[in-house]
């Protein structure tokens, strides 16, 4: 018999840590080669961990809701095969090199604490600790020092500053006292209860605690409207030609490319044309430094069956035909709600599209998701009366239209970027080519 270490995997270039959100087997539970057998969580997606061997659980060394360091073991498997072809288990896989002075460790499920891991642990609690990107980037946002952050205590593992340690802490910084003169401002979210009541459950009220998920989201949310000055703008387009080409074309576009033809790809094609039209749209802002996107990579907003959002990104979408985007758009969607993603797939959006039409909404005005600076909402496709120009004269008939809204960060997109952009983009869907071929 031999023992094969489960390790925290690597999520991505700026993740070093994960949180455990369920474990599928047990300690003695039978498990097959790529056989899910946790679940774990970023600042960025929800992921599975499948089994790298079959064999056996044999020991789980973390719990639900702990957060864990990428590299570090998680779970030992016990297999079948000659310790020849599998390391013998006292050969640990090493942490990635330690940053913000942290030291790296070497453990083995064997082995026992010696008086220099002992003096190691102390230096990192006493020295510098390691911080989050999330808590990193909070901290940023907040003004708060590299000093007052060491000073925050924390209820992660090994007394690790989580973001809720963080929020707590901002929310209790803020609070008057004779003591402090100036009142930094308040971190909150619609819904979210910062302690200035006792609201008891109970009779017509019922508490509903936020999942995971839906705090982060309301985090990042309050966190856009405190960044950025948000205006939007709105146009109505024509989009008859395009609404009648997909009728006619969706059931021979399925037949031979294996794929549904849905409005979305054909949004993002008019996005990343009208993007290329108007690069500075497709900019982020870091103090007083514009930085302007080069790739364009769109993200689109995708409702989860809890009812939840998340967006994965379409990397470089003005490089890829229209069956390209389909086919983007068909594989994240799909991975979004079957909890499928991975965290590279929603990293490095440059630009937001969210089809509020899917709930039969007209109009939105949505929220830029930060650190973006526009975000376009897409409302339903209605049949109404329309003055058409032709050569005989003007006429009324009946077309497919739809409303168009861009939220934008009037920091760096003014009135007149942000219209002639959205403009551009309706411009683009009416002049839809009805008579191209699948």
């Amino acid at each position: 018999m031999a023992k094969v270490e489960l390790v925290m995997p690597k999520m991505g270039e700026s993740i070093m840590e994960a949180t455990i959100l369920k474990w599928h087997k047990e300690v003695g539970d039978q498990v097959e080669m790529d056989e899910t057998i946790l679940e774990i969580a970023t600042d960025k997606v929800d992921t599975e961990i499948p089994a790298p061997v079959a064999g056996t659980v044999l020991e789980i060394l973390h719990q639900v809701d702990e957060v864990v360091g990428i590299g570090k073991v998680i779970a030992v498997i016990s297999t079948e095969a000659t310790a020849d072809a599998i390391p013998s288990p006292s050969v640990v896989q090493e942490p990635p090199a330690a940053t913000n002075g942290q030291a790296a460790k070497t453990t083995s499920p064997s082995s026992k604490a010696t008086p220099a891991a002992v003096t190691t642990v102390a230096a990192v609690s006493n020295g510098t600790r390691f911080y989050s990107p999330l808590v990193k980037n909070i901290a940023k946002e907040e003004n708060v020092a590299i000093d007052e952050l060491e000073t925050i205590s924390g209820s992660g593992k090994d007394g690790r500053v989580t973001k809720k340690d963080m929020l707590e802490y901002l929310a209790n910084r803020q609070q008057p006292s004779t003591q402090k003169t100036a009142t930094p401002k308040r971190i909150s979210a619609p819904g979210v209860h910062n302690g200035a009541a006792n609201i008891q459950s109970g009779g017509d009220t019922e508490i509903i605690e936020m999942d995971r998920m839906r705090r982060l989201i309301a985090d990042h949310m309050v966190n856009s409207k405190h960044t950025s000055p948000h205006v939007t703008s709105f146009v109505e387009a024509d989009v008859t030609n395009l609404v009648n080409w997909r009728n006619r074309v969706k059931g021979p576009f399925q037949k031979k490319y294996g794929e549904k033809i849905t409005f979305t790809p054909i949004f993002v094609e008019a996005v990343a044309k009208a993007i290329s039209d108007y690069p500075m749209v497709n900019v982020s802002v870091n103090g007083n430094q514009i930085i302007r996107k080069k790739s364009i990579n769109i993200g689109m907003a995708t409702a989860l069956p809890s009812g939840n959002l998340i967006v994965p990104v379409i990397k470089n979408a003005n490089r890829l035909n229209l069956l390209g985007l389909a086919q983007s758009v068909n594989d994240l969607a799909n991975r979004a709600r079957n909890n499928k993603l991975k965290p590279e797939d929603v990293q490095d959006g440059t630009f937001t599209l969210t089809n509020v039409g899917t709930f039969g909404n007209v109009m939105g005005t949505p929220i830029i998701n930060q650190p973006q600076v526009a975000i376009m909402a897409v409302g339903a496709i209605r049949k109404k009366p329309a003055v058409i120009e032709t050569e005989y004269g003007d006429v009324i008939a009946i077309r497919q239209m739809m409303f168009l809204s861009l939220s934008y960060d009037h920091r760096v997109v003014d009135g007149m970027l942000g219209g002639s952009f959205l403009r551009k983009v309706a411009d683009y869907l009416e002049a839809f080519d009805d008579q191209q071929t699948v």
